[in-house]
């Protein structure tokens, strides 16, 4: 089929197979990558945003013959002085983070201003509602588009900010092109004689693989290759901690979720993969999937996962005599606190590059959140060397724990090396959702006392949690959750035991809070019920018990320095208590959450700094940048320490130098990472002070490689110390209710240590809230007989501009010592109390108290535009063939 149009002011011609997309006609058959697949065909992310006749339209969902005789254009078809523009007004309101939706959003305020030139912020939160954000919460774009609109009335001039010391609001390193679109993701790579490949999934939960049959599939015209199990030639099972997860699962075995891998194949084009995996024929012989953890653990399931047993692992910490204070407390609360799976939904789906190079090695263009982390277990894959693998982080569409572990990569690199040429493995939304972690589903029953005056005495705990088919970092969150069980108050007796289980569900891994959220949110609920015992609002109940320097965290460890828990219930205060006089409906929450991993774990900072020919220095660390502007911050710690201009610094992330530090994970990447660039920055400092030029310096190497390894594993000490995790970020939340129960202010007040960059780090806490905030009323990934019951994103309930109450951040500093210039981490705090503060706020405007999560009965929740789930798969109620 063929059709003619407009492209950019340029006459086109396209030919391309039924059902083709508009949006693949522009990507593929024209070379324009600005509009990006987030969802297709669903068409309700904005990513793919274009021009068609002047009106925006979502190109996924237009079909490619309805394009004929139409003028389309895209951003880059935009005059030069105005995507200047829009670049500037974005970067300059901090309007950005990750980049993936900016250029559909940029172009979707391009076309809003054409026809408005002062629009409201009411009105543009409307004209966003097609479009999904799952980085800033709205409120910077929504910045941006206003400042955009006054500079094109000629009462703003944008400018990005250039000065790049700790403190300043440097502009995000590479704001423009990510704007624009001119940023390459993964899947916008394109190398010469380039593949693509495709995944077959199991079609089951639970069943035995009896016969794998390629035949068919390798006879397709086009074909260049089909790996199975057989083909592997190294290690076939991987993992982060656990080595329990097989790239490919095999004959004979059993497949454990419905995001299993049983082939891959590479083709001339991925419509040709698609075709090829779909001719795979699988022979499976199903068996009843265990769906419960705590049915998992009871003796009598089958063994999910061949590794290791049911049970993935017990933490348990204990203080005192909990039973003993418990019967001696004056109020003692309880209650059974649920919360649910939940889909990242970052942007950006998961997609993979791996192409040979001429000196034998392969190049691995990676998404992932660890680069060195993907490269040893595909090393391990191919039975090759890690030297043999060169691996490059290409920056990518968000991330928030879920591209911890592998998705393709192994796979495209298998591809690539039996083909000999370069593979390019990209996922569908349903297949991103299939395969990689969700966060845990956690049901925890508490047990919490305190005495006449509020003080709490005591605390018991019992958490389960679903880790799915693989361990990925499961028995890590569960940890996590139970050394956050106290949050951040004085607790003197505790008593928790907190466990991971294998169930035949989709895995369970890392997910912004890790743990901590879910912890909170019992907590919070249990802190309530006792302010109704003593007499004490929400406020001054968490203001008795708040921890300061001197007291004990959940797990024994003193806490010794920068403890700003008291100064943000300080900052909340009078708003809280005005609130309260109004006669608003009010929640208030106090959370705290690790920076760094901790728990006996050797952590690295790394960096190198090197001098080049043209007077640049590029800036190589181990994390990596994934929107939430690590890149910046370690060039505004490069600049804070030389002097030199931020425009010197070039940042990268790469197999170049030895910087293997592990997952971007723990909020750790600005604690660790910033002290090792500051290690380095000062040996580069050290030459200039001496009166050496960078020319003179060119090709010298300024190394500095940190290592953290003084925290305590659970139930050990080191020098007769418990030191749980290098240092804590706290907060405390604050969410209003309108007349009618919806969330219509929600006030942060956040300990960062050091604001490095303040539109960097509000924007982190926005986007943190945002999150939290479809996690407490809208947001769930339910599963039945181990399917995710949709894969739409409107069901999955991020919520949209609309939905979005006004947000105010406060950033209090309270200095981390063992920071770089007294930073701490704050990429995951943002959320952790927030759960608590709704459902705090619901439990005062209509008296019931909930104790499960999304609460999608209450007010809040249904005036918001998300979150209905309308018609469920039918495979989801077991109607999947065998």
């Amino acid at each position: 089929m063929a059709i003619r149009f407009t492209l950019n002011g340029e006459a086109r011609e396209a030919d391309f197979p039924p059902g083709e997309s508009l949006l693949e006609v522009l990507r593929v058959g024209c070379g324009v990558t600005s509009p990006k697949d987030g969802c297709q065909p669903q068409g309700q992310c904005g990513c793919c945003l274009v021009l068609v006749d002047g009106l925006p339209k979502m190109s996924c969902v237009v079909p490619a013959e309805k394009a004929d005789g139409k003028e389309i254009v895209t951003l880059e078809g935009i005059p030069d002085e105005e995507r200047e523009l829009i670049a500037r007004a974005f970067v300059a309101a901090a309007g950005l983070q990750c980049g993936f939706c900016i250029p559909g959003i940029a172009l979707r305020a391009k076309s809003l201003l054409d026809k408005n030139a002062a629009p409201s912020r009411a009105e543009i939160d409307k004209a966003l509602h097609g479009h999904l954000c799952r980085c800033t919460g709205y409120a910077k774009i929504v910045d941006a588009i206003e400042l955009l609109a006054a500079a094109k009335r000629g009462e703003a001039d944008p400018q990005p900010e250039l000065a790049g010391r700790v403190g300043d609001r440097l502009a995000r390193v590479a704001g423009r092109e990510n704007t624009l679109g001119d940023q390459p993701y993964v899947d916008d790579l394109d190398f010469p004689g380039m593949l693509h490949g495709a995944v077959v999934l199991s079609e089951q939960a639970r069943a035995g693989v009896k016969k794998i049959d390629t035949s068919a599939a390798a006879a397709l015209p086009g074909v260049a290759a089909v790996a199975t199990a057989t083909d592997v030639p190294g290690e076939r099972w991987y993992g982060l901690i656990l080595n329990d997860w097989p790239g490919f699962v095999a004959e004979g075995e059993e497949v454990r979720c419905v995001g299993d891998v049983l082939a891959a194949v590479a083709a001339v084009d991925e419509r040709t993969a698609r075709e090829a995996a779909a001719l795979v024929r699988v022979v499976y012989e199903p068996l009843p999937p265990v769906l419960d953890p705590v049915d998992a653990i009871r003796g009598r399931a089958p063994r999910v996962n061949p590794k290791h047993e049911n049970l993935l692992s017990r933490t348990v910490v204990t203080r005192g005599n909990a039973d003993a204070a418990l019967a001696e407390s004056a109020h003692v609360v309880e209650g059974t606190w649920k919360t649910q799976r939940v889909e990242h939904l970052y942007l950006e789906p998961e997609s993979c590059v791996v192409r040979p190079l001429d000196d034998g090695r392969l190049h691995l263009y990676s998404q992932g959140q660890g680069v060195f982390d993907d490269r040893r277990q595909v090393a391990a894959f191919l039975g090759i060397p890690e030297d043999d693998i060169f691996v490059e982080l290409v920056p990518n569409g968000g991330a928030f724990g879920g591209k911890e572990d592998m998705s393709v990569q192994a796979q495209t690199a298998l591809l690539s090396k039996m083909t000999g040429q370069p593979v390019k493995l990209a996922l569908t939304r349903e297949e991103s959702i299939r395969i990689h972690p969700k966060r845990h589903p956690i049901t925890m029953e508490l047990e919490v006392g305190c005495d006449e005056e509020g003080q709490l005495t005591a605390l018991r705990a019992r958490m389960v949690g679903d880790s799915g088919a693989y361990a990925s970092v499961g028995m890590k969150v569960l940890e996590r959750a139970a050394g956050h069980a106290c949050g951040p108050f004085k607790v003197p007796n505790v008593d928790i035991e907190s466990i991971a289980a294998y169930t035949n569900n989709p895995p369970c891994g890392a997910m912004r809070g890790f743990g901590a959220n879910q912890a909170h949110f019992a907590l919070d609920g249990a802190l309530d019920l006792l302010a109704e015992k003593t007499g004490l609002d929400g406020w001054e109940i968490r203001w008795r018990n708040a921890v300061e320097v001197g007291d004990v965290f959940t797990t024994g460890q003193i806490l010794e320095k920068s403890v700003g828990a008291k100064k943000t219930l300080e900052a909340v205060k009078d708003l809280y208590y005005r609130a309260k006089v109004e006669g608003r409906a009010v929640g208030i929450s106090c959370g705290l959450k690790n920076s760094g991993i901790g728990n006996g774990a050797a952590e690295w900072g790394k960096a190198r700094l090197v001098v080049e020919k043209d007077g640049t220095v590029s800036l190589y660390n181990g994390y990596t940048e994934m929107g939430q502007g690590l890149n910046t911050v370690l060039v505004q710690f490069a600049v804070e320490v030389t002097g030199l201009p931020a425009s010197v610094f070039r940042p990268k992330i790469d197999s170049t130098f030895a910087l293997a530090c592990g997952q971007t994970t723990g909020s750790r990447a600005t604690l660790f990472g910033g002290r090792a660039v500051s290690s380095a920055a000062e040996k580069l400092r050290a030459e200039l002070d001496a009166g050496r030029t960078l020319a003179d310096l060119t090709g010298k190497v300024f190394a500095a490689d940190v290592v953290i390894d003084d925290t305590t594993a659970p139930g050990e000490t080191k020098n007769g110390k418990i030191k749980t995790h290098t240092a804590f970020g706290y907060a405390t939340q604050v969410c209003i209710l309108d007349k009618d129960g919806r969330v219509e202010r929600f006030v942060a007040a956040h300990d960062v240590g050091r604001a490095v960059n303040p539109a960097l780090c509000e924007g982190q806490i926005e986007g943190s809230i945002h999150m939290g905030l479809g996690y407490a009323l809208t947001e769930e990934l339910p599963c039945e007989n181990g399917w995710p019951v949709t894969y739409k994103l409107r069901d999955l309930g991020v919520l949209r501009a609309v939905d979005m109450p006004k947000l105010e951040v406060i950033l209090v500093e309270e200095p981390e010592p063992e920071g770089p210039f007294g930073a701490k981490g704050v990429g995951e705090i943002g959320l952790v109390p927030t759960a608590g503060a709704v459902a705090g706020a619901l439990a005062a405007f209509d008296g019931i108290r909930r104790y499960e999560l999304p609460m999608k009965d209450s007010p809040a929740a249904r005036a918001m535009s998300v979150g209905t789930i309308r018609k469920r798969e039918a495979r989801a109620a077991g109607t999947a063939a065998p």
